[in-house]
């Protein structure tokens, strides 16, 4: 199995990551998918998420979003946030990290990668040289395609489960 699959670390939340701890050990950077990462398939911003991306600011992360959806999804969502955005991305390729890199002016070595979708998020995060943190997708109802990778990832996430026990924060 190819390990540029595998993310550094699983979570089962965005919401239960401890960023602090992330900031301690030097991250200045949190870069993250949109669409079942912060918040359900197409759903707009909500509480939570403009709560935790206001926090991270004020903590003293530079964020960016990296999505694959067009400019009229990614900034309708950032509307509350102020960050910075890249749109059509093209994950799994590493250019719109890359690109949101240059935005931020945070090296690779120094910012962090959520996602929930491995063949997307972690494969475009680890081709980019990120930490990459895979978090459990926030609702099931998505777009056919993406459902149908789910079934293909499912393993993968077991084996990196049983495998790596030590990064999995369940």
């Amino acid at each position: 199995m190819g390990l540029f699959l595998f993310p550094d670390e699983y979570y089962s939340s965005t919401y239960d990551i401890d960023f602090k701890r992330y900031y301690r050990r030097g991250y200045r950077a949190v870069f993250f998918d949109i669409d079942n990462t912060l918040v359900e398939h197409d759903a707009p911003a909500d509480e939570r998420s403009i709560r935790l991306i206001k926090k991270l600011k004020a903590m003293g992360f530079k964020v960016c979003f990296i999505s694959n959806n067009k400019e009229p999804r990614v900034a309708s969502f950032n509307k509350f946030m102020g960050a910075d955005y890249v749109f059509k991305a093209g994950k799994p390729k590493a250019d719109g990290y890359i690109e949101g890199m240059k935005k931020v002016h945070v090296g690779r070595k120094r910012t962090l990668f959520v996602g929930d979708q491995i063949f997307t998020d972690i494969w475009g995060a680890n081709n980019a040289g990120l930490h990459s943190i895979l978090v459990k997708q926030i609702a099931f109802r998505e777009e056919i395609q993406i459902y149908l990778k789910r079934i293909i990832e499912w393993p993968i996430v077991l084996v990196f489960k049983l495998t790596h026990p030590f990064d999995v924060h369940e």
